[in-house]
């Protein structure tokens, strides 16, 4: 279990180096909190638990209208972005941004990232 954690943690920090990403975490499909990389005083447990909640529901929209099952989510606000993607069947990744961060290399470095969870989890 220690070198799960061990893996995710390095996952996480990986992707909070890409420029214009805040905080990263790993959450189980059901929205528990398993590893978080966030600045003091946001609550890594609720970012997890509502995240799961998004992502299911566009799952569930998705499908439910013949559209497949979406490879992300993403919420755009004026202090930043929220990005919500699954990382296989047990678990999803998901990060904060800045406002003005390009998403290009972050969405590539998402994939890339929850790929490696997938392979591990």
């Amino acid at each position: 279990m220690d070198s799960t954690l061990e893996a995710l943690e390095k996952v996480l920090t990986d992707l909070k180096k890409v420029g214009g990403v805040e905080a990263s975490a790993a959450a189980s499909r059901d929205g528990l909190l398993m590893k978080a990389i966030m600045p003091i005083g946001q609550h890594a447990e609720t970012f997890a638990a509502m995240s799961a909640t998004m992502l299911g529901a566009a799952e569930t929209a998705t499908t439910e209208l013949g559209k497949g099952i979406p490879e992300r989510v993403i919420v755009e606000s004026e202090h930043g972005k929220l990005i919500a993607t699954g990382a296989g069947p047990k678990a999803l990744l998901i990060v904060l941004t800045t406002p003005d961060a390009g998403l290009g290399l972050i969405l590539l470095e998402l994939e890339k990232a929850s790929k490696i969870i997938k392979g591990f989890l």
